[in-house]
């Protein structure tokens, strides 16, 4: 197992924006992460099409990297919970900024950035960036298959010792 390990990567869900009404007036909403056979959820806010999560979620990222999968749901008594959206992103281009290990760059220094195209969920530019010795992505992701809805995310990874590492 450790062999195929690269390390953590750390995802702080921290708001939905404008997410989409599934009760009578408002919504009930959870984010629920995936990668590869991995599954972790955030708590459910009541009450709230603008919830701030500010939640970290831990992955442990293999070699090579499933892309993230994003799936908002509305929590129900009742009966099964309703998707409000859902969205995918690929950590290629936070890894490889990962990999240039820039030790040493100024705090605040932009790395790389990542544009919105057709085959990622980007609402705008994502900026990967060195902060605090750490490589940081900050991403606003637009839902699919929903009418309305953004969430904001930020990566952080984490080496492990005795991992193969990046």
């Amino acid at each position: 197992m450790v062999e195929h390990l690269l390390g953590l990567l750390r995802v702080r869900v921290q708001k939905g924006v404008n997410l989409a009404v599934r009760d009578v007036r408002s919504s009930d909403p959870y984010v629920v992460l995936r990668m590869g056979r991995q599954k972790l959820k955030t708590r459910t806010i009541q009450k709230n099409t603008n919830p701030v999560w500010n939640e970290e979620l831990t992955l442990s990222v293999e070699d090579p990297p499933p892309p993230v999968r994003l799936q908002v749901y509305d929590k129900d008594t009742f009966s099964f919970d309703d998707p409000m959206g859902d969205a995918e992103f690929d950590i290629q281009p936070f890894l490889e900024a990962v990999r240039m290990d820039p030790e040493g760059v100024p705090n605040g220094t932009i790395i790389t950035k990542v544009r919105p195209n057709r085959q990622n969920c980007l609402a705008e530019e994502s900026l990967i960036y060195w902060s605090d010795g750490k490589v940081i992505q900050d991403l606003v992701l637009r839902l699919r298959n929903v009418e309305c809805g953004e969430v904001e995310l930020q990566l952080q990874w984490i080496s492990i010792p005795g991992a193969r590492g990046l």
